[in-house]
């Protein structure tokens, strides 16, 4: 398995698959990596002939230094996660790497889909995501780009970058991956005892009762109901919307297509979720 850190290796790198005409997948991550982020690995390699995944902890998108600072970095046991793979590179760059002085940039303005929920709760985050996508797209022009559907929010971000920059790049959703009680898989959740891990499990648990009253209860009243559940079970909310999956403006009634998303903090550790809903209406 090759392991690159330049931007000029990924370059001579991506030149060879140009004139090979082989197709590349690419899969962004901050390392740490759990089954969800091998899902997309998998994904990715049956998908495509070869597959870059690359791991920078990226400090523009986040707005809280101290997070930043206990983000898990796990370099080793990320590389021997990804062997198992075929046909797999990795890309490793530093920050003066990734963002190099002469490197330019345009801003894309994010107007309302990005100020909403995470946008509205971590300012400054999605300009980060966005500058750093833009900066990994730019460099690795894959054909494809994988990311976990668990950050819906920021899959809507990324496939607003991918038409405002014209990359071309496929971008897939992929399903979110739980773990036994139904928290959805994430770096941060190494970060939980095995008693938070439990007590997260009431953001799934408010995921799957709203589910049940789509189109039977007051869209207004089943959020307060899941709200409560949360609250209840000792986690700080930040947010419970419902919204419309396209636009992210929040549903006053039930529609054919629906998302809920949920940021939850958990003994001190900011968690997020969400589930599409479908209704007959």
């Amino acid at each position: 398995m090759q392991t690159f850190v330049t931007r000029e290796e990924i370059t001579h790198w991506r030149q060879q698959k140009l004139a090979l005409g082989q197709s590349v997948g690419f899969v962004p991550t901050m390392g740490a990596l759990h089954k969800g982020h091998l899902s997309l690995v998998e994904q990715a390699s049956k998908e495509n002939e070869v597959v870059i995944v690359s791991i920078f902890v990226n400090p523009k998108q986040f707005n809280i230094d101290a997070d930043l600072d206990q983000y898990p970095r796990m370099i080793e046991a990320d590389l021997k996660l990804l062997k198992k793979f075929d046909h797999i590179v990795v890309f490793l760059p530093s920050e003066s790497e990734m963002y190099p002085e002469n490197q330019p940039f345009e801003p894309m303005p994010l107007e309302r889909i990005g100020q909403l929920m995470e946008g509205a709760h971590r300012p400054g985050h999605f300009e980060g995501v966005v500058h750093v996508v833009h900066h990994l797209f730019d460099l690795i022009a894959p054909n494809k780009a994988y990311f976990g559907q668990k950050d819906f929010q920021q899959l809507a971000v990324i496939r607003q970058l991918n038409a405002y920059y014209q990359f071309g790049i496929e971008i897939i959703g992929c399903q979110t991956i739980r773990e036994a009680n139904g928290l959805a898989m994430s770096s941060r959740n190494l970060r939980l005892n095995e008693a938070q891990r439990e007590q997260a499990a009431a953001i799934y648990k408010a995921l799957c009762y709203i589910k049940k009253q789509v189109g039977h209860m007051p869209i207004e009243l089943a959020k307060k109901n899941a709200m409560e559940q949360i609250e209840n079970a000792g986690l700080k909310l930040e947010y419970l919307e419902i919204v419309d999956p396209l636009t992210l403006d929040a549903c006053i009634d039930w529609q054919s297509l629906q998302v809920c998303c949920i940021a939850a903090v958990c003994g001190g550790i900011r968690l997020i979720d969400n589930m599409l809903y479908e209704s007959v209406l």
